[in-house]
């Protein structure tokens, strides 16, 4: 069985990782697979080909910025990636990001209807159903689900445009998106499945099949102890917060406030027993936090990144919108309990065995959540039973399942 991979990257981000592991996922049962990717480079051991340029990239990111035609526009390069998965005959092909700017998706889907090749996708976020973004919750929008228009967020969100072509996009998609007659979705979390079966995209069956995690980087053996003497936080009660980027809806701001409740030495958490800790941080992110948190601009690896969670007495996800998050599973593999706000997919991998759901989105919801927490300690060794059960090799292998299925089903 050959599989083929279609994603912006290949190894790196989220979902680069995630396309490349599901590629090891295939090697190591016996299948075949190659991964067609948009830019950057792509780990020397997966056999990948990257069909986009970085001209093209930059001229398909600019037309999207000015005019919001992102995924409209590099004709070319899917003409040279249509050629690509003919010559390869797979007998499946798993999409992943087609934004990105690297792709014309009407072309793609036009390819894929007259194929009748079975098709995978896996929706990372809500791109493939709204007329602009990638996420909605922090707005409150509903249009997509009747068709977007207006879009109160076109200038402030992924992928950030000058005009408003929402409408037109909205159109545009669920004519090449709908009516593909092999085509399963994926979801990582049961909320973005539930949010699929809303939309344009309702008429193809939905599995999830949640992210997971390399084990051997992300355990209860890591050890904390360097982290915390490093920063003289040996008896503090430590609390962590990790992001790629610290965009707006990450939550900086929750923490910033948190750090003010802190100041007040008269409270049971404050600046004298407690700090907090922010992975992820850029330059300009560090000219705005208060000298109180401790701020790191990146770790070396996932070794590095496991100590600090285990160093942390609690992990903070205070996200605003999220899918499922795949720091908050790592912080649990390495025995840390989880906090989070009642957002999106972050809550499904919390159960009370292993952490807190606060419905109070703020820092005050999340400092009772942290008393909470102080004075009922979570078993860290339930925690990390709960982070086991995200071992990639389990939750990619259902992915080899899923291709095996629809295979099947198409002949």
């Amino acid at each position: 069985m050959k599989i083929l991979q279609i994603n912006t990257v290949c190894g790196s981000g989220s979902v680069g990782k995630i396309t490349a592991d599901i590629y090891h996922t295939l090697k190591e049962q016996g299948e075949e697979g190659i991964v067609l990717y948009g830019r950057n480079d792509a780990p020397k051991e997966v056999n990948a080909v990257r069909i986009g340029s970085t001209l093209d990239f930059y001229f398909h990111a600019l037309t999207g910025v000015l005019f919001g035609k992102g995924g409209f526009c590099s004709g070319r390069i899917t003409d040279r990636l249509i050629q690509k998965i003919q010559e390869e005959k797979p007998d499946v092909i798993h999409l992943h990001n087609i934004h990105g700017f690297y792709l014309q998706v009407e072309k793609l889907f036009a390819y894929l209807k007259q194929a009748e090749i079975p098709v995978v996708w896996t929706l990372h976020d809500c791109w493939g159903f709204t007329g602009h973004c990638a996420y909605f919750d922090y707005v409150s929008c509903k249009k997509w689900k009747q068709g977007c228009r207006a879009c109160p967020q076109h200038k402030s969100v992924y992928p950030y445009s000058i005009a408003d072509y929402s409408k037109k996009a909205y159109e545009r998609k669920q004519l090449a998106f709908t009516g593909v007659k092999n085509l399963t979705i994926v979801t990582p979390s049961y909320w973005l499945k539930d949010l699929v079966k809303q939309s344009m995209l309702k008429e193809y069956p939905v599995q999830v099949i949640p992210n997971g995690i390399e084990l051997k980087n992300f355990n209860d053996q890591a050890d904390g102890t360097a982290f915390r003497k490093q920063y003289g936080i040996q008896n503090k009660f430590m609390i962590l917060g990790v992001a790629n980027m610290w965009e707006k809806r990450k939550g900086m701001e929750y923490f910033i406030e948190l750090s003010k409740i802190f100041a007040d030495t008269r409270g049971e958490l404050n600046k004298e027993n407690a700090v907090i800790v922010l992975v992820g941080i850029s330059e300009k992110d560090k000219k705005r936090l208060p000298k109180e948190i401790i701020g790191i601009e990146r770790t070396n690896g996932a070794k590095e990144l496991a100590e600090i969670y285990r160093a942390a007495d609690v992990y903070v996800n205070a996200t605003l919108e999220d899918n499922f998050p795949t720091t908050n599973i790592e912080a649990l593999a390495c025995g840390t309990p989880v906090i989070t706000f009642a957002t999106g997919g972050s809550t499904e991998a919390v159960d009370e065995t292993c952490g807190l759901v606060t419905e109070e989105k703020s820092a005050k919801g999340i400092y009772k959540a942290l008393l909470q927490t102080k004075k009922t300690p979570f078993d860290r060794k339930k925690c990390a039973q709960k982070g086991r059960e995200y071992d990639k090799k389990i939750r990619f292998s259902q992915y080899i399942d899923l291709y095996n299925k629809i295979r099947k089903t198409g002949e």
